[in-house]
């Protein structure tokens, strides 16, 4: 009986995780990172949208590099912004109260020191493997808002 249960959870359990899409979308320009942030923040606010946040990681890194015992770069430069779409947000919410987890909406852009001339512009996917079809729908808009403005970003409209 045990058994059967075990065998049962894991092929949902692998069917669930086959249909992931990906946690993470980048998109990536050879530029200067100064430029694509700008194009970030632009594009996020040709979009009516208010950043309420920005994070600037890099510099967070730098900082604490010693103390965690490693000063070794990783990026040129790396920030984060934060923000919401009100109508974007009542709708998954209607959907379904435990999306208030996918607000707000996070975008990062990056310049590796590796790579410094290539920018990357990325997101997590708003997805959820349960949830009603109300509420994957929802989250489906968001993921339309968020591409459009990594693609702009990173300019692949």
């Amino acid at each position: 009986m045990l058994r059967t249960v075990l065998m049962a959870f894991l092929m949902v359990a692998s069917t669930s995780f086959a249909a992931d899409p990906g946690a993470l979308v980048t998109y990536s320009k050879q530029g200067k990172f100064e430029d694509v942030r700008d194009d970030l923040k632009l594009a996020i606010e040709s979009k009516g949208l208010v950043i309420d946040y920005q994070s600037y990681l890099n510099r967070m890194l730098e900082r604490t590099g010693k103390d965690v015992g490693s000063a070794q770069p990783i990026y040129l430069d790396a920030q984060a912004f934060v923000f919401c779409s009100a109508s974007l947000s009542r709708r998954t919410m209607e959907a379904d109260p435990l999306n208030a987890a996918m607000c707000p909406y996070a975008m990062v852009v990056f310049a590796t020191a590796r790579e410094p001339g290539k920018v990357h512009v990325a997101y997590r996917r708003p997805w959820r493997p349960d949830g009603s079809a109300a509420s994957k729908a929802a989250l489906k808009e968001v993921e339309k808002l968020l591409d459009s403005i990594a693609r702009q970003a990173a300019g692949q409209k």
